[in-house]
């Protein structure tokens, strides 16, 4: 297998990996530019685009739509749109049903800190045990429903209510592989959330009627038209196109601020993002790696390196410790969908990508790996510059066990629950201070 002599990422990453003379992928090329650009002018660009939304609703509806989860940069997405560029959001939620206690908690702070209005959707269980387990014979996937959840809810809000401004956070395939420049100002489209969000698997080839999986079933994974999304005039931008995206130090300044909360995860020393599912680090990223061969431990190791937290080394070092790891979350899964473990493993066992698996008698076989190639491209390797320390926080219900699926939880904090404080100070932010711990996983 051919890797970046740079970072970490395969020639076969699934959004597609271009490599330039030295050896260097697009992705860490495109990174470069976040050392040259201009990002003031391009937060003054941001704001021109921000003002003229807030214009066209006239203080009478919502300014835009923000997705959010748990998890990930759903905190300093909201810090960025309400307050630094004073618009007022309407919060979008899709229930990936595979919550965490603490992804739940740090929802129901972010709309309290905030003070925002939020709208969830929530499927029947029964739909989407029936989706999932369509989804993981037919493509051996069990995080569909979520991505697809994510990517199209926010979109139909926005036409249903008439809102038209839709505000993401990071560009994934720009800030992975190199798919976009920064000054492309690549927005979301439906093209966009198909054909590399979904790995090009829509709602409409999910409709099996052997199955029992109907039209009707799979509805609320649909895109809307072309002719409503025109009406209303929807786009989505990207945040990451406007701001020097570094999730990692966002992450702490949202947990200083507002009180976020952070969590130690199985496959991966990133205790930031995935704590609001139990399975996004666990099983679903255990079963990218029993694809393609490399997990979510590379894609947070080769940010690190691009941002000279970590060495080539360093980072080579955490896929050795962490990418092998079977997750415990699986059990927690097979309950609730009801499933075998071999059930389970024949749905995603053969799915491998043949040009990094190969079987040695009858059994699967890692035909390369980047601790293979650890002595690659020593003229292209990019200077460590800090230490990367990632911080753990205190459980706000430190004697309440997280071991399993709590599907709804409250969606506002009050001094009645685990210790919030009901009364805000000036400026309308709730202050939540945690106790931290700090991880030197280098």
């Amino acid at each position: 297998m051919i890797y970046c002599k740079r970072c970490l990422y395969p020639a076969n990453h699934p959004y597609g990996m271009i490599l330039d003379d030295d050896g260097v992928c697009m992705g860490c090329r495109i990174h470069e530019e976040k050392d040259s650009i201009n990002w003031n002018e391009r937060f003054q660009m941001l704001e021109k685009i921000a003002h003229k939304n807030k214009k066209l609703t006239d203080g009478k509806s919502f300014d835009c739509i923000v997705p959010v989860t748990g998890g990930g940069d759903s905190y300093f997405i909201v810090h960025m749109v309400k307050n630094v560029l004073g618009l007022n959001p309407l919060l979008v939620n899709y229930n990936s049903h595979y919550n965490t206690k603490v992804g739940i908690r740090n929802l129901a702070n972010l709309t309290t800190v905030f003070d925002c209005d939020i709208i969830q959707s929530t499927l029947s269980p029964k739909l989407l045990k029936k989706i999932t387990r369509h989804t993981l014979k037919k493509h051996g996937s069990m995080y569909w429903h979520v991505l697809a959840g994510y990517l199209s809810f926010p979109v139909q809000v926005a036409v249903r209510f008439k809102i038209p401004f839709i505000i993401w956070g990071v560009q994934p395939w720009s800030e992975q592989t190199g798919m976009f420049s920064h000054f492309d100002e690549a927005e979301m489209t439906e093209r966009c959330r198909k054909e590399h969000g979904l790995m090009g698997i829509s709602a409409e080839d999910l409709v099996d009627k052997d199955a029992g999986i109907s039209r009707s079933d799979m509805q609320p994974f649909f895109y809307p038209f072309d002719n409503e999304i025109e009406a209303v005039g929807v786009r989505g931008i990207y945040l990451s196109n406007y701001v020097r995206w570094d999730s990692k130090k966002q992450h702490e300044k949202m947990i200083d601020m507002y009180g976020y909360e952070s969590d130690i995860q199985e496959r991966t020393f990133n205790t930031y993002e995935d704590v609001h599912c139990f399975h996004s680090a666990g099983l679903h990223d255990y079963i990218k790696y029993l694809k393609y061969g490399y997990s979510k431990v590379t894609d947070h190791a080769t940010r690190e390196i691009r941002l000279k937290r970590m060495t080539r080394k360093e980072g080579i070092d955490m896929v050795r410790s962490y990418a092998h790891h079977i997750p415990s979350d699986m059990k927690l899964f097979l309950d609730w969908i009801e499933m075998s473990k071999q059930e389970f493993l024949d749905c995603v066992w053969d799915r491998r990508d043949k040009r990094i698996w190969h079987k040695e008698d009858g059994k699967w076989v890692l035909s390369d790996s980047i601790v293979n190639h650890e002595n690659d491209g020593a003229l292209v390797c990019l200077e460590k510059i800090e230490e990367c320390l990632y911080r753990v926080t205190q459980s706000a219900e430190p004697e309440t066990p997280d071991d399993e699926y709590l599907l709804m939880g409250r969606s506002y904090i009050d001094k009645y629950d685990y210790g919030a404080l009901e009364e805000q100070p000036p400026g309308g932010m709730t202050q939540r201070k945690w106790k931290v711990k700090k991880i030197n996983e280098t």
